[in-house]
């Protein structure tokens, strides 16, 4: 039997592969590297040697944030903190170089150095209860095999069989006494039972002392596997500088500080505000905008002003802060642009400069960056003036309603306004530096410090192996996506949800998801995705099945959930053999998988990551059919709505970004066009709406000229317009099919139908309708008409019907110009591709989301009034009850919700009515408790994954521990089919003390748990 001979490469996390080590990185690990080849002497001891490797990792690596020591009989440990007293995360089992007896090697894995480590590993997983192990590592100097804890974990603490057999050699009941014995009695031979199933990865340092030792810096890129297995990243599985669940503060505080705000603490959130006066500086980007604001008096031209705050400080800071989040919006995705265009270009050997623009050179005002976006991105290039064609010569067409005004540009001003001659000081951590390499101090011209604060950092790394020369940090979609999420919350304090998190609940979701589209479509029974695997369908059958899922986040945000959605289904294609460019041929040489919340395309041979070169025909394929089939699922799956108009820009930004990623020329110098994906997000109240579900657009259909066909087909146009008029064209009509379905469920409205019904009734006795208009009646010359009593009768009947009239219409209009209404969302006919042709709602296959955590105590009155309405908005509840309702509300029949929420519903009483209500409307798959997932948020939280049918048999119930070292691995699941001691103390539900629970435990011991909650 043989085991797995990993590379380097092959054995890294798939998303680590993407990181760049800086240049200083990689010279102290040749330093110390070409130390160790030096120091290894052939005559020396074990003792000697083990030294080495120590002082080679302490001084490379870990030293001063691990601590890397012997400990008992191990050789060398590594631990996961500062001190011994931290727990154990790496166990090193040295041997001298001259020691072939008791050394392994790729032919002989089993021997002492092996079964020593198993036993090591032992003491340490089992006898100690040490679950943070990560690797493990058996080394000579020169050679080194590195094995995966996790494996380790599988193999052997979790075969009961040796487990009894270590436990009992350690309590001397065996007749094996010695380690020795233990290494050849027990260890060894069960070692061989299992090693072909022993990955590990290998390498000898002895081939890469050529490299380490020459000038050549191209050689060097031969380094950076290895360098990389030996970091704290890899065998200590920390987190690394672009992984999607870190936030770069550095970065973070120095855009708060150019956008002009600051973050400060309250309560027990932290929320981002306007600093207090003395330190606000009028080059930043808000207190400019807030000047221009007031010198033009504009706040009074915003028809929706009070949505922006209470009084005029709150007006003037929401609409400053509107209006610079979608400049430094455009400003952050042009940056990747630009970075992305000279990563596409090295190739032709010109100058960085031919593709880069956003710099004081060519941009040196405001108005200059104002031509850019509206004459330059906006307009095509045989459209644009010679003065700007020939200084923006390689920048693109974008198409993209990114670069449109926005509503609130054209009721307020440009970014072409703002004043140039503001400086602001730099921050007094700034990153930019001088030739020297020392922090600049004093102040600069604000947009010039953006653009030079932005080139601090390394916006081009993503994707590529290589080393960064300018030793700058790498900022990506995902940290940029953080950083939105957090300005975005400055209200409320914004809990940014971990990529593990959306990346494990869209798993979840939608490969169930699309198990249950493809038995819908084809009359199977399949009950795994594995099992899907098995079947037989064409490429474009496949396609077709996947490509009909809607996937909603309701309270959207930055779009985290959606992008981890985007990816999760390129991976499902992948897997199920689908994935295929224009000519429906598969990419089939290439690994792509969803790591760290990060699509990853590899190389199937030697994995290498992917990288486009448009004057290489096959990467030309892999990007095109990448791109194509984003936008493909974009548009035909991803749908998101959020109260906040700044949230809603920057989920489109995001997805605009996951595009640009995978963007490719068309010819020599076009890229390819954006589409509108705005369409799919949209801006509302997703819990209030005038109009229910169930209204009936039936009649409204029959009485219009217009379809759900045409409505959908309008939509589909406005994504993919070619021009600015055809855009406004599908606008205008998509406006007008909504209104037409207003007019008329507006029709069948009670309040509608009474005011028609007291209409009739005063056309009857006067002749004229509620306007006053129209024939009087023959009878009014009438003797009897005349006669004084009957015509007082006559007069008082008629007040009264007008009376009720204008009550109903003010009625009416209270209900069209509430406040509370002025950003309903319209769920009933706001998307067409979940609705039916005959115009029924049809609902989502899956909503998915991190809803509000908002107490009603925090919700206006006014709101409440309609609020209230939802079942399960009962006593004290919480926004994300409502939410929770929605959802299934949201869901077609047997569609799918996952939500993280707060674990509070699972036990108090005031959450009875959830907890009914799910009992009552869905079946309730699984749950998830999770504690400290969100970053100083001290609230206990919990994922739900439910189905829209009534089902009750089994929740599986599964418990983690801190979620600040959690892998979706890591879940120990046990399956609760009957109730126990401890769910029921996890369900405490309405029960006053621990007697009542005894007696419950004892009425429902042995009963399925579904009974249990039927009872409450």
């Amino acid at each position: 039997m043989t085991s797995t001979l990993l590379t380097p490469r092959k054995a890294l996390n798939k998303a680590y592969l993407k990181i760049k080590p800086n240049r200083i990185s990689i010279e102290l690990f040749k330093t110390n590297l070409i130390a160790v080849l030096d120091s290894c002497k052939a005559g020396e001891t074990e003792e000697f040697h083990k030294n080495l490797i120590s002082d080679f990792l302490k001084q490379t690596y870990y030293n001063p944030l691990h601590y890397l020591n012997t400990k008992g009989r191990n050789d060398l440990v590594i631990h996961t903190g500062k001190d011994a007293k931290s727990a154990v995360g790496v166990i090193i089992e040295a041997k001298s170089p001259t020691n072939k007896t008791e050394m392994i090697s790729p032919q002989q894995l089993n021997n002492k150095a092996l079964q020593e480590l198993v036993l090591y590993f032992m003491r340490e997983r089992i006898t100690l209860n040490n679950l943070e192990i990560k690797h493990l590592v058996v080394t000579n100097i020169n050679e080194w095999f590195v094995f995966d804890a996790q494996l380790f974990d599988t193999l052997f603490a979790h075969n009961a069989g040796f487990v009894k057999q270590f436990n009992d050699f350690e309590a001397h009941t065996l007749s094996v006494k010695t380690t020795t014995d233990f290494y050849k009695q027990i260890a060894e031979p069960y070692i061989n039972t299992v090693l072909d199933k022993l990955e590990y990865a290998y390498f000898d340092i002895r081939k890469y002392e050529t490299i380490v030792r020459n000038n050549n810096k191209e050689d060097d890129k031969e380094l950076i596997a290895l360098y990389k297995l030996l970091s704290p990243e890899h065998l200590l599985k920390l987190s690394f500088i672009n992984d999607s669940n870190t936030l770069d503060k550095n970065f973070y505080n120095e855009l708060l500080h150019i956008i002009g705000l600051t973050e400060t603490k309250v309560g027990g959130k932290k929320l981002i505000v306007r600093p207090q006066a003395k330190e606000r500086y009028t080059g930043s980007l808000l207190e400019n905008a807030i000047l221009q604001i007031e010198s033009l008096d504009k706040l009074p031209h915003i028809p929706n002003i009070k949505n922006y705050g209470a009084n005029r400080e709150e007006q003037l800071f929401g609409v400053a802060l509107e209006l610079s989040i979608t400049w430094v919006n455009r400003i952050l995705f042009l940056k990747l642009l630009e970075a992305q265009l000279v990563s596409y270009n090295t190739h032709k050997n010109k100058e960085n400069s031919d593709y880069t623009f956003l710099n004081s050179t060519k941009i040196n005002d405001y108005g200059s960056l104002n031509t850019l976006f509206f004459q330059v991105l906006a307009k095509l290039p045989n459209a644009r003036n010679a003065d700007v064609s020939t200084l923006f010569a390689h920048v693109p067409y974008l198409n993209s309603s990114l670069f449109e005004p926005t509503e609130l540009e054209h009721q307020t001003f440009f970014v072409a306004q703002l004043e140039d001659d503001k400086l602001l000081p730099l921050l007094s951590g700034t990153v930019i530096k001088d030739r020297q390499g020392k922090k600049v101090t004093g102040a600069l011209n604000a947009l010039n410090y953006f653009f030079k604060f932005l080139d601090a950092y390394d916006f081009a790394s993503e994707g590529t192996e290589d080393i960064q020369e300018d030793n700058k940090t790498l900022i990506n979609a995902a940290v940029l996506g953080l950083i939105f999420e957090k300005i975005n919350g400055y209200k409320d304090g914004s809990f940014f949800t971990p990529g593990f998190i959306t990346m494990y609940m869209c798993k979840e979701t939608i490969r169930r998801s699309v198990v249950q589209k493809f038995n819908d479509a084809k009359g199977w029974n399949c009950q795994t995705f594995d099992e899907l695997k098995n079947q037989t369908y064409t490429i474009a059958e496949g396609n077709a099945i996947i490509n009909s899922l809607k996937i909603c986040d309701p309270a959207v945000g930055s779009g985290h959930f959606l992008v981890s959605a985007l990816n999760e289904i390129i991976a499902i294609k992948h897997e199920l053999k689908i994935l295929a460019d224009k000519k429906g041929l598969r990419l089939k040489d290439y690994r792509i998988t969803v790591v760290n919340d990060e699509l990853m395309i590899l190389d199937e041979e030697d994995a290498k990551l992917f990288t486009y070169n448009p004057n290489k025909q096959e990467s030309q394929r892999i990007q095109e059919t990448l791109f194509n089939e984003k936008q493909t699922i974009i548009e035909n799956c991803l749908f998101g709505v959020d109260i906040n108009p700044n949230s809603v820009k920057i989920c489109r930004l995001r997805l605009w970004i996951e595009l640009l990623k995978n963007a490719y020329y068309k010819g020599t110098n076009e890229l390819e066009t954006l589409p509108n994906i705005d369409i799919n997000i949209k801006c509302g109240n997703s819990l209030i709406s005038r109009f229910a579900l169930d209204a009936d657009l039936k009649k409204a259909l029959k009485k219009s000229k217009w379809t759900i066909d045409t409505y959908r087909i309008a939509v589909d146009t406005y994504r993919n317009a070619q021009n600015k008029e055809q855009k406004r064209e599908m606008e205008r009509l998509i406006n007008d099919i909504k209104s037409n379905f207003v007019t008329e469920i507006n029709s069948e409205n009670p309040l509608q139908k009474k005011l028609d019904k007291l209409g009739n009734e005063l056309f009857n006795l006067t002749g004229k309708g509620r306007d006053g208009t129209g024939l009087m009646m023959a009878f009014e010359e009438s003797a009897e008409y005349g006669n004084n009593s009957t015509k007082k009768l006559f007069n008082a009947k008629v007040k009264e019907i007008e009376a009720e009239i204008a009550k109903i219409e003010l009625q009416k209009d209270d209900i069209k110009n509430n406040r509370i209404y002025s950003n309903a969302f319209e769920w009933r006919f706001e998307f067409p591709e979940v609705l039916a042709d005959n115009g029924d709602f049809i609902g989502f296959d899956v909503v998915v989301g991190n809803p509000p955590y908002i107490s009603n105590k925090e919700i206006d009155s006014e709101q409440k009034v309609v609020l209230n309405n939802y079942e399960t908005a009962k006593e004290q509840y919480d926004l994300y009850v409502l939410f929770i309702e929605k959802s299934i509300q949201l869901l077609r029949a047997n569609g799918l919700n996952s939500m993280i929420i707060p674990d509070s519903f699972l036990a108090r009483s005031s959450f009875k009515e959830l907890r009914m209500f799910l009992y009552k409307n869905v079946s309730l798959n699984k749950i998830v408790q999770i504690d400290n997932v969100f970053d100083e948020a001290a609230v206990s939280s919990c994922i739900y994954f439910l189905k829209k049918e009534l089902a009750h048999t089994t929740i599986n119930y599964l418990k983690t521990k801190d979620a600040a070292s959690w892998k979706i691995n890591d879940i120990q699941e046990k399956t609760i089919n009957y109730l126990t001691h401890e769910l029921i103390n996890s369900y405490r539900l309405l029960f006053l003390n621990d007697k009542e629970l005894e007696v419950l435990i004892k009425i429902f011991k042995n009963q399925p748990l579904h009974n249990f909650i039927a009872y409450w």
